[in-house]
């Protein structure tokens, strides 16, 4: 078994890694002295988009929530990089957590849409 969770844990880091995350130690949580495999900012993208997944299926977000979460992201990643205001772990956690939100609410959104117009243009058929 621990074979596998170690295999598990390589492929994760290997698909953040391609995906854009930075994996910097620095920027990452560690539980039990292990660094998590994408940094804190992409583990609460990764929650963000799977909490958006889950409420999606059963509920409309508005375009204009999805959009509030967005841009606290991009903010609080905007003021770091110009190094205005470096962030913390948590906040990058936080903030990761609303963006992943956000754009997995607007990926949704329009799976949805494009559902029921499929759905709609069968009945016509």
């Amino acid at each position: 078994m621990p074979g596998l969770r170690q295999s598990v844990l390589e492929t994760i880091r290997m698909i953040g890694n391609r995906s854009g995350c930075h994996q910097m130690p620095e920027r990452s949580f560690f539980y039990k002295g292990k660094q998590f495999p994408v940094c804190a900012r992409c583990t609460g993208v990764i929650i963000g988009q799977s909490v958006a997944l889950l409420i999606g299926m059963f509920k409309d977000i508005s375009f204009r929530k999805t959009f509030l979460c967005l841009a606290i992201m991009g903010v609080d990643w905007g003021l770091q990089e110009i190094r205005i205001k470096e962030s913390t772990n948590f906040r990058r956690l936080i903030t990761g957590v609303l963006g992943g939100f956000g754009f997995y609410s607007i990926l949704v959104g329009i799976l949805k849409k494009c559902i029921y117009i499929n759905s709609k243009n069968m009945k016509r058929s």
